[in-house]
């Protein structure tokens, strides 16, 4: 019994100056890759900030990019350590990956929603400021993130777009460039002489100073209708002074008509009416 007791205390010191050592060791090892690991991770973090920013790239994407890129290398070096101390980590990975596979099933619009809006920050159809109309919203952008995209209307409604749905059709934005062109439409009376209207029209355009020279306003008869001779009127102007223009010349060119006479016709129609006599005529007999 004594000899057995002997025997265990043996085998144990002979594990704990073995085994118990390179564990040791291993232990010392794995917690120096952590730490110098962690140290190179946050460096070359702050290495892919700055080329990034250098680059120009938005802050916002600039701050994403950089922190997926710290997560990975730090995840790399855990796994370095782990598998220092002897844990195997080939199943640990097999686990991680299932985990990521279900989580990222349960949120596949999300993260549909996600890669829309990495596209919307590297490829920029819009940017904060610019007035669009996409996903079957319109409005002023306010801000951009990665998941939404939060837009303001013209009566003051914040709305918040999933940027899936931004990216889903076609986008028109209305800020993308510095001018725009004025589409008006103005019909006259078949009786109203040409050249007083283009005189009136032309006249209205050149006295409003917010009308661009270059591209020469583009003044024409555009249809015959029914009851009116319809006349174009394509100013360009600045893409701030758009609307401003687009009503104030509106009303511009109605009291300029009424000074000159030139009328505005209603929608009408011509109705003949035929009398027939109340009796038929007599027919000849065969």
């Amino acid at each position: 019994m004594e000899f057995m007791q002997n025997l265990n205390v043996d085998a144990l010191i002979e594990f704990a100056s073995t085994t118990g050592l390179q564990f040791a060791i291993n232990l010392v090892a794995a917690a120096a890759i952590f730490i110098i690991g962690r140290w190179v991770a946050k460096a070359v973090h702050r290495m892919t900030i700055k080329g990034m920013e250098r680059a120009k790239l938005e802050p916002l994407l600039v701050k994403f990019l950089g922190n997926i890129i710290y997560t990975l290398l730090l995840l790399f070096v855990i796994l370095a350590a782990i598998s220092k101390i002897g844990i195997q980590t080939a199943s640990l990975i097999a686990v991680i990956g299932a985990a990521g596979l279900a989580i990222g099933l349960a949120l596949q619009g999300s993260l549909a929603n996600f890669a829309a809006g990495v596209m919307v920050i590297i490829f920029r159809p819009y940017r904060i400021g610019d007035y669009v109309e996409a996903g079957g919203v319109s409005g002023t952008v306010e801000d951009v993130q990665i998941f939404t995209s939060e837009l303001t209307t013209p009566d003051n409604r914040k709305i918040i777009v999933p940027n899936g749905q931004m990216m889903n059709g076609a986008i028109t934005n209305y800020s993308a460039h510095a001018t725009r062109r004025v589409d008006l439409a103005v019909g006259v009376g078949y009786d109203d002489d040409i050249d007083t209207v283009r005189r009136v029209l032309e006249a209205a355009v050149a006295d409003d100073a917010r009308v661009l020279d270059a591209p020469a306003p583009n003044i024409r008869i555009n249809a015959m209708d029914d009851s009116a001779v319809v006349w174009i009127v394509r100013p360009w102007v600045k893409a701030a002074d758009y609307w401003d223009v687009y009503w104030e010349l509106t009303e511009d060119i109605k009291r300029r008509f009424d000074r000159e006479g030139i009328s505005i016709p209603f929608p009408q129609r011509d109705v003949h009416v035929y009398h027939h006599d109340d009796q038929p005529q007599d027919k000849p007999s065969l």
